[in-house]
C-alpha cells in the first residue's frame, strides 16, 4: 500500500484483528453484488469505502423515484439510469481505485457461470427466491461464499452460507425450492427505509468478516431482525442430509 492508501484505511489498519494484511486481502478481493436496491446501496458503498479492490454489479432495472426513500446509491440526478450505472457513478466518487464492471441484466444459471470466474465472495440483495436458489447452487458448485439477506415491512433476515465448511448448511436447507413461500416485495407490502440500511450494512460487515477471516460469520446462523420492538434473534441451522443441493453422496 502506498501513503494515501495507508492514510485512507488507518482506522481499518488501527484494528488488531485486521490491521495491513487484513486491509491487503481486502483490496485483492473480488466481490460479486446481486442487486442494487435497498439492500445491494450500502452494502455496495460500504465495500467500496472498505477497499474491496473489484465488485462487479448486477441489476436489470433502472433508477424510479420510488427507490430513492431507502436506495442510497441512487439520487434524483440519476432517474431513469441504470442502477448498475448509477451506483458504478456513486462508488467512483467515494473511491476512485476500486474496479467496477457491471451487468444491466438478470442473472440467470448461464450467465451466474460467467460471472463467478475468479470471484471470491457474492452478496446476494436480490428480492426473489428464485435468484437466490440459482445463487445457492451456483455457490455451492464453486465452493464460493455468499452472504444472504432479506428485509420486507419491519422484519429482516440474514445468514452466511459457505460451501467451503463441510458443516455449513446451504439456502436449500433453510428454505426448499418445492416449499418456497409467497413471493412479497416492497412494492406491495413496503419497508421502512433505515431498516434495509441496518441489514445491508451487516451484510458488508459479514462479507469483510468472511474475507479477512476475522471474527465468527453466521455461517450456520439465521439472525433475525423484529423492527418494532427492535429485537434481534437467532436461530441455528443444520445441513440437512436430504438436501438436493448439498447432501454429502453415501459411501456406503
Amino acid at each position: 500500500m502506498g501513503d494515501e492508501e495507508l492514510l485512507r484505511y488507518s482506522r481499518h489498519i488501527l484494528l488488531p484483528e485486521l490491521g495491513i494484511e487484513g486491509q491487503e486481502k481486502l483490496l485483492a478481493s473480488r466481490v460479486l453484488i446481486l442487486g442494487l436496491g435497498g439492500l445491494g446501496s450500502p452494502v455496495a458503498l460500504y465495500l467500496a469505502s472498505s477497499g474491496v479492490g473489484e465488485l462487479t454489479l448486477v441489476d436489470h432495472d433502472t433508477v424510479d423515484l420510488t427507490n430513492l426513500q431507502r436506495q442510497i446509491a441512487h439520487d434524483s440526478a440519476q432517474l431513469g439510469h441504470t442502477k448498475v450505472s448509477s451506483a458504478q457513478s456513486h462508488i467512483h466518487r467515494l473511491n476512485p481505485a476500486v474496479r467496477v464492471h457491471t451487468h444491466a441484466e438478470r442473472a440467470n444459471a448461464q450467465t451466474l457461470k460467467v460471472w463467478l470466474n475468479d470471484i471470491d465472495l457474492v452478496i446476494d440483495c436480490s428480492d426473489n427466491f428464485a435468484t437466490r436458489h440459482l445463487v445457492n447452487r451456483a455457490c455451492f458448485e464453486r465452493k464460493i461464499p455468499w452472504v444472504f439477506a432479506g428485509a420486507i415491512t419491519m422484519d429482516a433476515q440474514i445468514s452466511v452460507f459457505d460451501p467451503r465448511d463441510p458443516k455449513s448448511p446451504c439456502f436449500a436447507c433453510l428454505f426448499p425450492a418445492e416449499l418456497a413461500p409467497e413471493e412479497v416485495n416492497c412494492a406491495s407490502l413496503g419497508v421502512l427505509a433505515p431498516l434495509v440500511g441496518v441489514i445491508g450494512s451487516l451484510q458488508a460487515l459479514e462479507a469483510i468478516k468472511v474475507l479477512t477471516h476475522i471474527g465468527e460469520p453466521l455461517v450456520g446462523r439465521l439472525l433475525m431482525l423484529e423492527a418494532r420492538q427492535m429485537r434481534f434473534s437467532e436461530m441455528r441451522l443444520k445441513r440437512l442430509p436430504s438436501c438436493p443441493v448439498c447432501a454429502q453422496p453415501s459411501l456406503g
